[in-house]
């Protein structure tokens, strides 16, 4: 859990230009549990939503707050000391090599020279090795998969070593086994003092790491609380629909999410929570 950071937004709303409200948040807190995840359908308003959290955005109405401040007057560097962001897409980069892709993660700690001292080596070292591609820091990344540059990336946002962090899908590329070790690997940031909230569509790993889900449908949280209790078909009915069924993790108990395969059986079936 983090030390005492937290973001809070209070009847935070948020609209694109031209449509209706995109976010209606009456109270949330984050930054609260070591891992929370926020899941929900497609174009429920989970990339907004972090994007208002990390102060990205600025609400149509209503706030967000950092640790009792108003977020978007803050500066910049002075949030980014404390609230690190991963979007789900990234510009382009120049091919440069993993280890500058890290580096630059350091921007909030370094002067107008930059950081060159010891700490940030060790910083960016330990981030590189905590995602497994220590052996590849000085490969560019034009010479690196999706998954391994999405990898490059995790690192940057480890090695600017903020109290929470904010991820967008960070293992939308991964297979399996890589995604379960970042899991891993964000569920164990507790540890040191870290917070860790992150969108994914993944309700399965979701359930397995995270000790609170956030699900968000038509911008608004429907449920809010741990797996056990938020993973139901009487939540997922209202997120997804009627083509989900839930069971048990054969080797945790937690909740195992399949699809259907016929999705009209669904209605002739189900529980609530």
């Amino acid at each position: 859990m983090s030390d005492g950071s937290c973001i809070k937004l209070e009847q935070a709303g948020f609209r694109h230009a031209g449509n209706g409200w995109a976010i209606e948040i009456t109270e949330l807190s984050l930054g609260t549990r070591s891992l929370s995840c926020i899941v929900g359908p497609n174009g429920a308003g989970k990339s907004t939503l972090l994007r208002l959290a990390a102060g990205i955005l600025t609400p149509g109405a209503g706030t967000v707050r950092l640790n009792g401040r108003d977020i978007c007057g803050m500066p910049r560097r002075a949030v980014a000391r404390q609230i690190g962001f991963l979007p789900q897409e990234t510009p382009p980069l120049f091919d440069c090599s993993v280890e500058t892709v890290a580096r630059m993660g350091r921007y909030a700690h370094a002067g107008w020279l930059g950081e060159s001292d010891a700490e940030s080596r060790l910083a960016v070292a330990e981030a590189l090795d905590a995602v497994g591609l220590q052996a590849m820091r000085d490969r560019p990344l034009s010479r690196l998969s999706g998954g391994e540059r999405r990898l490059a990336l995790i690192a940057a946002a480890l090695a600017q070593n903020p109290r929470i962090l904010l991820l967008d899908e960070p293992t939308a590329a991964l297979d399996i086994h890589h995604a379960a070790a970042v899991m891993r690997l964000l569920a164990g940031l507790g540890d040191r003092g870290q917070s860790v909230v992150m969108v994914t569509h993944d309700l399965n790993l979701a359930s397995l790491f995270a000790e609170r889900l956030i699900v968000l449908v038509n911008g608004r949280v429907i449920a809010d609380g741990p797996p056990g209790q938020v993973v139901c078909e009487a939540v997922l009915k209202r997120a997804y629909g009627h083509d989900v069924l839930v069971l048990g993790n054969p080797e945790t108990g937690v909740p195992l999410v399949v699809a259907r395969r016929q999705a009209q059986a669904a209605e002739r079936r189900g529980h609530d929570c």
